[in-house]
């Protein structure tokens, strides 16, 4: 096993990185541990937020390089490059502006000499996914580098060249050793790094298979852990939705970095059979008119597939989907071209017994379903084991609101397609994982909440 760019557009294998051995990782955990309790947590607040800021200034000064690997090694269309390069410097802006109010000491009303007061744990683990490259470091990163911890970080296996420049921010902004680490280790040393007491919080984004494995071996060892899993978001389609603008919102939201994100739509449910035909006529011509192909193309609106694997998967996905009844609307095979691309893909006829109807489809293929009312919409949109995101359309927004209380998941975009921002909070319920990224709820994840109380 080894970490390995291989351009999704092509199928070329552009670079190798091996693995580090046993030694090597342990040695990098030692490091991080001293230089936690000997250095970093000891630092002023403000000479930590100077070297984080100072990171992100490097950033914002590479930002075509940045950019360029994002497309290069997992085929993000190049100007979604750019928007997640800036959404990444946003974070830095967002947590070097704000830390030091979410930090503070904060006191007790009832008992004046009471003061809750924020320290860090120590080493954190995270996991991270290839599908946003960078967002994805930062939103565990940043914050919890600021508040005084350390980081070791794994990247996936297919985004190492993107981990190494990430890593390089904060070594060229004067972070010592160990303060942030890059890591090119295998599954087993993963769970060689929970086992180890130096280790105190754990931070996954990725499958549910994996969140199952990491968490249990984390509860295990008594660690905090931190799960952002799947999802197969529903997009709900009320009556008074205006089709045009929703269809608009659903094509951007399914296929956005290429489909390949846990928080896209998934799934369309639209309340009324006449208004259900038109949406999936809208859809249709929508994803017909769709240009697949190179993602470094300027005219381009949909990329490849991260991997031959993924691209597989999903043609099993959509082959058994159709066993099982579902009907393909469009799309629904690979497209004859070098590289790892998929036809844009509607499937409707999903009946429970459907593989389709629970499974997380991780690319451009929509489940699209018509039903009579407002009840059974709900009932669709909560009746999976995910929990992550929901898109709510309606014109009336206050009722909008009404039906979002109602929907299983830790977040929901009424009449958008998804917003993120630094200050929202990212997280999910039930099989989606616990635990929020970003806002002042991410940077506290990791922290000891100490009370200290004096007595007179």
């Amino acid at each position: 096993m080894s970490f390995l760019t291989i351009n999704p557009a092509t199928g070329d294998v552009l670079k190798e990185f091996p693995l580090q051995t046993d030694q090597e990782v342990m040695a990098a955990l030692d490091t991080a541990n001293k230089r936690f309790h000997e250095d970093w947590k000891l630092r002023p607040l403000a000479e930590r937020i100077k070297v984080v800021a100072q990171a992100g200034n490097i950033l914002r000064k590479k930002r075509e390089e940045f950019a360029h690997l994002a497309t290069l090694e997992m085929g993000k269309i190049s100007r979604f490059s750019y928007v997640e390069v800036d959404l990444v410097i946003d974070i830095f802006d967002y947590y070097v502006k704000n830390a030091e109010t979410m930090l503070a000491p904060h006191v007790i009303r009832e008992e004046q000499e009471a003061v809750i007061v924020s320290e860090p744990l120590g080493v954190i683990l995270a996991i991270e996914p290839w599908n946003f490259p960078y967002y994805q470091l930062a939103r565990v990163a940043v914050p919890q580098l600021i508040a005084g911890n350390v980081v070791l970080m794994k990247h996936a296996e297919n985004v190492p060249q993107c981990a190494l420049a990430f890593a390089s921010l904060f070594e060229e902004a004067g972070a010592p050793e160990g303060v942030y680490t890059n890591l090119f280790c295998s599954i087993a040393q993963i769970g060689m790094l929970i086992d180890d007491f130096r280790v105190r919080g754990v931070a996954l984004t990725g499958s549910e298979r994996a969140g199952t494995s990491v968490g249990e071996r984390a509860g295990r060892n008594l660690k905090k852990v931190i799960l952002e899993l799947g999802g197969s978001d529903p997009a709900l389609v009320l009556a008074r939705a205006s089709l045009e603008f929703t269809a608009d919102q659903i094509l951007m939201g399914r296929t956005y970095n290429s489909g390949q994100g846990c928080v896209n739509i998934k799934r369309v449910i639209v309340v009324g059979k006449e208004r259900g035909e038109k949406m999936l006529a809208l859809l249709t011509e929508r994803f017909n008119n769709i240009k697949v192909g190179d993602p470094t193309d300027n005219t381009t609106t949909l990329g490849p597939l991260v991997s031959e694997r993924a691209l597989n998967g999903l043609l099993k996905q959509i082959e058994d989907a159709k066993l099982a009844g579902g009907k393909i609307v469009t799309g629904g095979k690979r497209v004859n071209r070098p590289g790892f691309y998929l036809e844009p893909t509607i499937i409707t006829n999903i009946n429970k017994d459907n593989p389709l109807y629970k499974q997380e489809a991780f690319g451009p293929v929509l489940s699209f379903y018509i039903v009579n009312t407002e009840e059974e919409a709900i009932h669709l949109a909560n009746d999976i084991d995910y929990g992550l995101g929901a898109y709510i359309f309606d014109t009336d927004t206050e009722h909008a609101k009404q039906v979002a209380a109602r929907i299983e998941s830790g977040m929901v975009y009424i009449n958008s397609c998804f917003t993120d921002a630094p200050h929202l909070p990212f997280g999910g319920v039930k099989n989606s994982g616990f635990g929020r990224e970003l806002s002042a709820l991410g940077i506290g994840e990791f922290l000891n909440r100490k009370l200290v109380r004096v007595a007179h």
